[in-house]
């Protein structure tokens, strides 16, 4: 459901375009549906197709080319572990495998308790520091070994008092 609000968040986007390119606004206008529900789902990808006057398959390629977009609910931590080669010859992969470990969940899944989600994510720029992943889609861990992989997992059920 896009609430009247949700569309005046859509008009200030498409306001910063000619009108000739509202569709400009299509990667904001799906953060702000993420920011609001967690997820894009397929019909809120079509009320944006209709706002901004494209196919909604367009919409559907922007949202399935963007990592950081979700398809459907996740976690409160989304943690994206580089598997790119570069971060695969530095433990991407093991970094991966020990958190499905540790989660008890294998990659693409979400805790029972709702509060991770372990996806993959191709590379995100910082190779030498590998392996890296990123949280939340903000914040990037660098030299992830599975000391600090346990720290962060740990201390985040610490901060939701589930330690």
């Amino acid at each position: 459901m896009i609430t009247e609000s949700t569309r005046a968040r859509f008009a200030r986007e498409v306001a910063k375009y000619p009108a000739e390119q509202k569709q400009s606004a299509v990667m904001a206008c799906l953060s702000i549906v993420q920011q609001e529900q967690g997820f894009v789902s397929a019909e809120s990808e079509a009320v944006i197709a209709e706002y901004l006057g494209m196919a909604q398959i367009a919409v559907h390629e922007v949202t399935t080319f963007y990592n950081m977009y979700n398809q459907q609910p996740v976690g409160k931590y989304k943690l994206n572990v580089c598997t790119n080669l570069p971060c695969q010859l530095r433990d991407g992969q093991k970094a991966l495998h020990h958190l499905e470990k540790k989660l008890g969940v294998t990659m693409g899944e979400t805790t029972a308790d709702g509060l991770f989600t372990l996806q993959q994510c191709e590379c995100l720029g910082a190779c030498a520091d590998a392996p890296v992943m990123l949280v939340n889609d903000r914040t990037m861990c660098s030299f992830m070994d599975n000391d600090k992989l346990d720290q962060l997992v740990d201390g985040l059920r610490a901060a939701e008092g589930q330690a």
